[in-house]
């Protein structure tokens, strides 16, 4: 059975290898790969920068956003059923993990599929167990490769809306910034929500944006600060000093969200007034977020299915070859 593998820590060493074949134990589910996103972590683990091998050797099949199709009948699922799965596994000794929540783990002891201790889906075949399977309807096809990183967003979404929800707060206007996969999929949902949206890039233009009804704004042309002030801003470009500034860009009680990783060693400069009396004074809040619930993953999945008639997605789908970034994006 052949897979993609590499060995963690050790640059340019994904390669194609024939591993053995895999078999369902009791209380798994044979699930067979049809396609695989490819995303920024992807990269990381394959520049030697990031992952963690599982205890049974040196090397770690990648593959964390997958669409796979059911092999054969049993616990719950039939065979030919679409279907994804979850990343995050739980630590097993942390309260978070056990109210079955690990992507809040609060020891770091967790394994992820493709990334952290547990080989990922980029192989013919991977045993699954039933109970992190996320069916995908039969019409969403392809795009059931995003639940993955559309996961990533409504979980941001979700606490977003729990933080500024803890007072009086309406999500009216929201900022994007980043025009990658995540940044796009957050648009969309904003959309989906009936938001205002003013999403952010370098780019000249972003035909993608605009199908959305949002409204795109390049960064070379344009200041972030003349936009205005947003209940909502979302940093999903990865870029630390862009991280910072988003303080500064929230109306009273606004909210913030890190989406974004920028690991290089940098000092970041912030208006004092806005950390010391602004973001004190308005009740502005600053979070990030990363992986998913499982109640993230089957919004992803219903909201994908709403979106899909969109010439957005479809045009995103197109273009993206249903492939997208990870952990963050």
């Amino acid at each position: 059975m052949q897979a993609l593998v590499t060995r963690p820590g050790h640059a340019h060493t994904t390669r194609i290898e024939d591993l053995p074949a895999v078999e369902a134990r009791e209380g798994e589910v044979l699930v067979r790969t049809l396609e695989v996103g490819v995303c920024g972590t992807d990269r990381e683990i394959s520049e030697g920068l990031f992952g963690i091998p599982p205890e049974d050797g040196p090397l770690l099949v990648l593959g964390h956003e997958a669409l796979a199709v059911v092999e054969r009948n049993g616990y719950g699922f039939t065979r030919g059923e679409l279907v994804t799965a979850t990343v995050r596994r739980s630590c097993g000794h942390c309260i978070a993990c056990a109210e079955e929540c690990p992507d809040s783990c609060l020891t770091g002891d967790y394994s992820e599929r493709g990334i952290t201790r547990l080989h990922g889906y980029a192989r013919e075949l991977v045993a699954e167990d039933p109970g992190q399977l996320v069916a995908i309807p039969k019409p969403l096809g392809r795009l059931g490769v995003l639940a993955e990183p559309t996961s990533i967003c409504e979980r941001a979404l979700r606490h977003a809306r729990t933080i500024g929800g803890r007072q009086p707060w309406q999500l009216e206007r929201a900022l994007v910034i980043g025009a990658g996969p995540i940044g796009l999929l957050m648009t969309y949902l904003l959309r989906l929500a009936d938001v205002e949206v003013w999403t952010a890039s370098l780019e000249p233009e972003n035909e993608l944006v605009e199908k959305s009804g949002a409204r795109y704004v390049s960064t070379h042309a344009e200041e972030l600060s003349e936009l205005g002030k947003f209940d909502l801003v979302v940093e999903a470009a990865g870029n630390a000093q862009l991280m910072a500034r988003t303080l500064g860009l929230l109306r009273r009680s606004g909210v913030a969200c890190l989406l974004g990783i920028d690991p290089r060693h940098q000092t970041v400069e912030l208006d004092g007034r806005v950390l010391g009396v602004d973001t004190i004074l308005e009740n502005r809040v600053l979070f990030g977020s990363v992986n998913a619930h499982r109640q993230d993953w089957l919004a992803a999945v219903a909201d994908l299915d709403r979106a899909r008639p969109s010439r957005a997605v479809r045009s995103f789908a197109v273009r993206s070859g249903a492939t997208c970034r990870g952990r963050t994006c």
